[in-house]
């Protein structure tokens, strides 16, 4: 082919990409996923089968795939082949390279990124083919998922999240006649463990592009290791392999330990409710015997079956009255009275990174130290806005208020606490020791617009809703309830309070 016509292709290709009718692929693709959710409902297996062929060999789910892997956040990150699909002719091209016959799988390239413990993490990244092919299997998968999930399971999944797990937690021990013991429970290389046999011949996808992912094992320092077991974390269909590798605790504890049961000639209600997210989970108990005799060798037994095994140094059985964290938060009743605070060890862990960040730009302007602050603030002040935190976001102010004072002091070792008080701290709107700068930016009147630095006290404590355990957003007869969530979470207030009538 000529430099001409090889211009006019990946230019074709490009114009291509950016006509795909988005809307469209991504009804088709809903369209299937119902399907599924339906056959699967009612266990029409063998639909179950042919219905995911149908979308992953189907255009729109090709073209919905690579659309996720060049938008997400790892779009920039290569695997082991080096290659990146950054531009609409290569993405439109990926599309028609999407090919199930003679698929075969790179290695993953291994990384390693920090843990709070002070451990590494290792990460496992595939090339960008291998990406698309799993989210497109993933787009047949996850309506499986989400239909055959434990209820009260709310790690990696679609429209659930840590403040769902929080309060589903709150729920169950809140009440006087709540259970009063909890088993803390921390599953030991949960990822890097789970057995291969168990998820092949459970897992309700193509076997043979599952046992290919599985076994292709990864590359460190240009040495190929072959992988045995586990799921690597960092591929976009292990979360959804985890959860389903998990999922079916909560029956199982359903099934032995019933809402009422005779023990000693009378009605006993154990009181045993999981509440899990990903690999992190409790168990709450009637007594501290129950949980150690009863229930841990149970769900030690449920994890021994896929390979798996409880972290002898993260699982403990504790009192409510003195509290467990789960999840950054801790959970506690004083006096019988429960709370739900940001966990001492997470607020230490977020003023650490806020003195990380402030001791390494003692010399950059203002304006770039709020800039880098802010976002860190606001994330960490919008995670425990469900909790009761107004106390520790005052307390976690006046640390960052100190730090930024010594910042300030430092740059001007000469000057008064005056001077730099009014350099650094103006009082704005009303509000006295404001850490801000002035921009070169003007109101409509001419007044000059201020850049400040964000508290967490200024972030509201709003209640959160749970999710209702039975919600499938693939499933079309819940789209109504999910379109009502996301509009209270917008603006804080229902359909029927703003006076919008249902359709």
């Amino acid at each position: 082919m000529n430099m001409d016509a090889s211009m006019c292709a990946s230019s074709d290709r490009a114009s291509d990409w950016n006509q795909i009718n988005w809307p469209k692929s991504e009804r088709q693709v809903r369209r299937l996923q119902a399907r599924i959710v339906k056959a699967t409902r009612e266990g029409r297996w063998n639909k179950v089968k042919v219905l995911p062929r149908l979308l992953t060999h189907s255009f729109s789910g090709k073209a919905l795939a690579v659309k996720r892997v060049t938008e997400n956040q790892g779009k920039r990150t290569a695997g082991v082949d080096g290659i990146l699909w950054s531009t609409p002719a290569a993405k439109r091209k990926a599309i028609e390279s999407l090919q199930h016959r003679g698929y075969r799988p790179l290695p993953l390239r291994r990384v390693y990124i920090p843990k709070a413990n002070g451990k590494q993490r290792p990460l496992g990244i595939p090339v960008m083919y291998d990406r698309a092919m799993q989210a497109i299997h993933l787009l047949a998968l996850a309506p499986i998922a989400e239909t055959t999930a434990d209820p009260d399971s709310y790690g990696f999944r679609p429209e659930r999240s840590t403040a769902d797990a929080m309060s589903q937690c709150f729920k169950v021990l809140s009440f006087a006649r709540s259970p009063q013991w909890v088993l803390e429970g921390d599953i030991q290389g949960c990822f890097d463990h789970i057995c291969h046999t168990w998820m092949a011949q459970n897992i309700p996808m193509d076997k043979t592009v599952l046992h290919k992912w599985l076994k292709a094992g990864y590359v460190e320092k240009r040495i190929l290791f072959p992988t045995e077991e586990g799921t690597p974390q960092g591929g976009i269909v292990s979360p959804t392999l985890a959860n389903m590798t998990l999922d079916g605790l909560q029956p199982l504890l359903a099934q032995h330990f019933p809402k009422e049961k005779w023990k000693d000639g009378r009605k006993w209600a154990p009181k045993v409710n999981l509440v899990r997210y990903a690999d992190d989970f409790i168990i709450t108990g009637d007594s501290k015997e129950l949980l150690e005799s009863e229930v841990r060798p149970l769900v030690a037994q449920f994890l021994r079956e896929r390979g798996l095994k409880l972290s002898p140094d993260k699982t403990r059985i504790t009192h409510i009255d003195e509290g467990f964290d789960f999840l950054g938060q801790n959970l506690r009743k004083y006096d019988g009275k429960p709370l739900v605070k940001p966990s001492k060890k997470n607020t230490h862990a977020f003023l650490e990174k806020v003195r990380d960040i402030i001791g390494k730009n003692g010399t950059v302007p203002q304006s770039l130290l709020i800039d880098r602050l802010n976002p860190v603030i606001r994330g960490w002040a919008n995670y425990h806005q469900h909790a009761a935190a107004t106390g520790t976001f005052d307390r976690v102010d006046h640390e960052v208020w100190r730090r930024l004072w010594r910042w300030a002091r430092r740059r001007h070792p000469n000057k008064s606490a005056a001077w730099v008080k009014k350099r650094y701290f103006p009082a704005l709107d009303g509000r006295n020791w404001v850490f801000a700068v002035k921009t070169e930016k003007r109101t409509a009147d001419g007044r000059p617009i201020w850049k400040r630095l964000v508290w967490a006290s200024d972030t509201k404590i709003r209640r959160h809703v749970k999710i209702r355990k039975e919600a499938n957003p693939f499933d079309p007869s819940w789209q109504p309830y999910f379109e009502e969530r996301a509009f209270r979470k917008k603006f804080g207030i229902s359909r029927h309070q703003a006076g919008i009538q249902p359709s």
